[in-house]
């Protein structure tokens, strides 16, 4: 089989998801399983993977799976409890104050605040807390969820506590071949991940810092009275201390801290040197910008929910309370994942582990308490019921949502996460076929040659942009990414970087997220706008991202893997 048939058809479940999703718009439950059965049958009947290496892989993706799902519902649940208790109406509240100008309340609620949120919980919970506080504010249906998704890029490639990157890099790219190059490189595989992680964070450095800018622009060519991108201009200064405020304790936090923190501490610095700035006056501009007055609107501009009419809901709960099971998630976290604290050696003491499955190499391991999903979140969440008094009937309906909400991404997993191992491990063949990720890279690097690093952003957009996770993603094109830096002699560590990188880029374009931020808002029927709108930032990102990438292509780095 020639070198551009077997990258085609390794390319065929990915196609069969393009199709499936974009083209005929189906929801990744529907197009998941044919995809997986695609992979299936390819594994079987063309690169011949014994039944064990099958079985195995497909036994390796559930469990990934269920790690993830664990995470989600953590999150869902303390994001539901908060919303019982009155707190998140309380935090809510206590950003209706700040200014009267739109485009400073987009940057604290979508950037900042969208940023922690997504750091805490991602799986498109900041979207789905931004857009409506946004809505409140008096902000159209269409301006809140564009502003909410740019705004939702950055953080992503450290969300739910780095899950695209210690699982979604991670678990892909732990392979026996990798780790004798790394062995061979005195690397270990857990520094290798955490490089790559501050090389995410590097690469995220100039885009990062522009992103407020840019939603402020988008905000005021599309939706000001006199659609002029010099309106978001205007507030530059502010635009850009916002983005530092951001990005700078992101990139510290990805270098000394580790994966799991940056996007947390990130946007809780970022608010913690933000709002106090704001409130003195600092850089905000003497203008107030607004929208145009109501009736000027587009009518794609509504959904079914009126801006700004409800007022937001009172809360009984005071600011600093409702803060309190946030700040236990990160002391929590960062007291867990200090390797010299004894507390990360408690929680990791209770494992279950299962070598060499069914004859393969393939392990199997698991640590439930270590996993973010039950600790910190489901045991803070459970602790905010005697701080909160929440009464049994509001613990029962976050808990029900929970589980209700976490259906969807079950079904979409337990296909997806299998399917990429079976992908990944389908190098193990008795043709000497490579796997099929590697097919995929042998052909590209071919094609492409040194090129490719300025282009190299865009598989993780894609990524994204079909599967609306970049952990998924991560999944679906890591090894790709890592086999196309092998091939060409880029760094490997950049190779996974730029994957994560691009990954968090496509966020803002991915299907399932548009849809999924639109029914918040109650709009239907303007996906398509907002893909076309958002495409914009996601190019400029990824194009920064690929000269970057060019760049350090280019320059003497020996020292990285």
């Amino acid at each position: 089989m020639t070198g551009g048939l077997s990258a085609l058809l390794a390319f065929l479940p990915i196609l069969t998801i393009l199709v499936l999703m974009v083209g005929a718009r189906l929801p990744a439950t529907k197009a998941m399983p044919p995809a997986f059965l695609i992979t299936l049958a390819l594994s079987f009947f063309v690169w011949e993977m014994p039944l064990n290496w099958i079985t195995a892989a497909g036994i390796n993706g559930i469990v990934i799976a269920l790690e993830i799902l664990l995470i989600v519902f953590g999150a869902l649940t303390l994001l539901f409890t908060l919303r019982e208790s009155g707190a998140i109406k309380s935090i809510n509240n206590g950003f209706t104050s700040i200014l009267p100008d739109k485009r400073v309340q987009a940057i604290i609620i979508a950037w900042l605040f969208g940023g922690f949120i997504e750091g805490a919980a991602g799986f498109g919970t900041p979207a789905a807390l931004a857009a409506p506080l946004l809505l409140a504010l008096g902000f159209p249906a269409l301006a809140a969820v564009m502003v909410a998704l740019v705004a939702n890029s950055t953080a992503v490639s450290f969300g739910a506590v780095g899950t695209p990157t210690l699982i979604g890099l991670g678990t892909s790219l732990n392979l026996p071949e990798i780790n004798e190059s790394l062995g061979a490189n005195d690397l270990t595989y857990g520094e290798f991940i955490r490089q790559a992680g501050v090389w995410t964070s590097f690469l995220h450095i100039i885009p990062g810092i522009l992103v407020p800018l840019i939603m402020t622009v988008m905000l005021t060519r599309f939706f000001g009275s006199r659609k002029s991108i010099k309106d978001g201009l205007r507030i530059w200064p502010y635009a850009i201390f916002a983005g530092l405020s951001f990005v700078i304790p992101y990139v510290l936090v990805a270098r000394f801290l580790g994966p799991e923190f940056p996007s947390i501490l990130g946007g809780l610095s970022g608010m913690l040197i933000l709002i106090p700035a704001t409130r003195a006056g600092f850089l905000v501009p003497k203008d107030k910008w607004d929208f145009p007055d109501r009736h000027h609107w587009d009518q794609k501009w509504m959904g079914t929910i009126d801006p700004g009419r409800e007022e937001i809901a009172t809360s009984r709960v005071p600011l600093i309370k409702a803060w309190i099971p946030y700040s236990l998630i990160a002391f929590f976290l960062i007291l867990t994942r200090l390797a010299y604290l004894p507390v990360s050696s408690w929680v990791r003491s209770v494992s279950l582990e299962i070598n060499n499955l069914f004859t393969t190499n393939i392990n199997i391991g698991l640590e439930p308490l270590y996993n973010p999903g039950f600790f910190p979140f489901i045991f803070v969440a459970i602790l905010s019921i005697p701080i909160f008094g929440i009464n049994r009937v509001k613990v029962k309906t976050a808990w029900s949502e929970s589980l209700q909400r976490i259906k969807a991404p079950a079904i979409a997993l337990l296909f997806a996460v299998p399917m990429v191992r079976l992908m990944l491990q389908s190098g193990n063949n008795p043709l000497d076929l490579p796997a099929m990720p590697v097919a995929m890279a042998e052909y590209v690097a071919g094609k492409t040659g040194d090129l490719w690093p300025l282009i190299s952003p865009f598989a993780g957009v894609l990524g994204t942009f079909i599967a609306g996770s970049n952990a998924v993603s991560n999944m679906l094109f890591s090894l790709f990414q890592y086999s196309v830096a092998e091939q060409i002699g880029m760094s490997r560590i950049l190779g996974a970087a730029i994957q994560n990188f691009g990954g968090a880029i496509g966020n803002m374009i991915g299907v399932h997220n548009i849809i999924a931020a639109c029914a918040t808002v109650g709009l239907s029927g303007v996906e398509g706008l907002l893909l076309k709108r958002n495409i914009i930032p996601a190019l400029i990102m990824g194009l920064i991202g690929g000269v970057i990438m060019i760049l350090l292509f280019n320059l003497p780095l020996a020292d990285i893997f």
